[in-house]
């Protein structure tokens, strides 16, 4: 048999070097140049699947993990996708503690990839016995022979993204990129990338902005601007993966420049819309991402001369049973909004 057959190992092969898909009808009445790092192309189809790889491959690497051990995590779902497929292929358990505030598309996914879920109340403080980040922690404790991955509060979770994410778009925009537009939860995808490209901008004398977008009911914003942690800024919202009602340290804020506020209703539209115009069918985030865009270019803040990548972290097939479902978007009051999708009609033939 010939040698050079040009097949992969593994899925875990597959992670990384996503590609940059220049942004077209959506973006005809914006000044600049706007492309989508789609990492929906990654094979648990998000962004989570480097930190995921990265971080369990570096704890066998010291030693941590070792065969047979179980892996523990909280997740909104995709970075728990990502550690169940990777626990897969190495041989590992995975126990997920799972915000109820996820997808039950995510959840049936989780189920489905082996993976023990707890569901959490989202609307508890981070510090409740019920929530995804205590029960994680107190599995951890009962569990002999676990590794609690704790992406929140994991440098790991930044250098992921400074090792693979960063290089990728400086290679792929020539180093020409003026704008960095990614949304924050963890903080590791917009930090580690933020960090690689401003230092290749500080060393070529480029100029570039990074921007996160954040969402109404999170701290982030508002710990960016003054350093001060508000629980008055807390209530409940709907985007999963974006903003926390804490403060990660997994979030580098010096490399981000400002952030952004976006709704839970635009964002769901303008994920609607993307599909419409594009023909990317991009999760909740992507949404919010293109939002803060938007937004921004209300602002002024784009020249023709802009190039501007906006990470879309995840695949829409995440989203069956909420924004992509009619009924969910009714139920939620998102059916009146200036950026609404008519719904598809539907005839059945007898």
């Amino acid at each position: 048999m010939k040698e050079d057959l040009q097949v992969y190992n593994n899925v875990l092969e597959l992670i990384g070097d996503t590609p940059l898909v220049k942004l077209n009808r959506i973006t005809q009445d914006i000044d600049g140049e706007f492309f989508a790092k789609v990492e929906a192309f990654n094979p648990g189809h998000s962004t989570k699947d480097r930190i995921a790889l990265y971080i369990i491959e570096e704890a066998e690497r010291k030693g941590i993990l070792k065969p047979g051990d179980t892996i523990i995590e909280t997740t909104s779902g995709n970075t728990g996708f990502s550690i169940a497929m990777v626990s897969i292929i190495k041989g590992y358990d995975c126990i997920l503690a799972v915000s109820s505030k996820s997808s039950l598309d995510k959840i049936d996914m989780l189920k489905t990839m082996g993976a023990k879920v707890y569901v959490c109340p989202a609307n508890v403080s981070a510090d409740d016995p019920r929530s995804y980040y205590q029960v994680a922690k107190r599995l951890h404790e009962e569990i002999k022979g676990s590794v609690y991955i704790n992406q929140y509060f994991n440098e790991l979770n930044i250098d992921a993204h400074y090792k693979t994410t960063g290089p990728e778009i400086w290679k792929q925009t020539e180093g020409k990129i003026t704008h960095l537009i990614a949304c924050s939860g963890t903080g590791g995808t917009i930090s580690g990338t933020a960090r690689f490209l401003k230092e290749q901008s500080q060393r070529f004398g480029t100029d570039l902005k990074v921007i996160g977008i954040d969402a109404y009911g999170s701290v982030l914003k508002k710990y960016h601007e003054t350093r001060e942690f508000d629980e008055n800024e807390i209530y409940p919202y709907r985007i999963e993966g974006l903003g926390k009602n804490l403060i990660p340290t997994a979030t580098d804020f010096d490399v981000i420049d400002r952030f952004i506020k976006v709704s839970d209703e635009e964002s769901a539209h303008t994920a609607r819309y993307i599909a419409k115009t594009e023909g990317m069918f991009v999760g909740y985030t992507s949404g919010a991402a293109f939002q803060g865009v938007k937004q921004l270019a209300k602002e002024g803040e784009f020249t023709k001369d802009s190039k501007v990548v906006i990470i879309f972290p995840d695949h829409g097939s995440r989203y069956m049973s909420k924004i992509y479902n009619d009924q969910w978007m009714l139920d939620q009051g998102f059916s009146d909004s200036e950026n609404n999708v008519d719904a598809e009609k539907i005839e059945f033939i007898k």
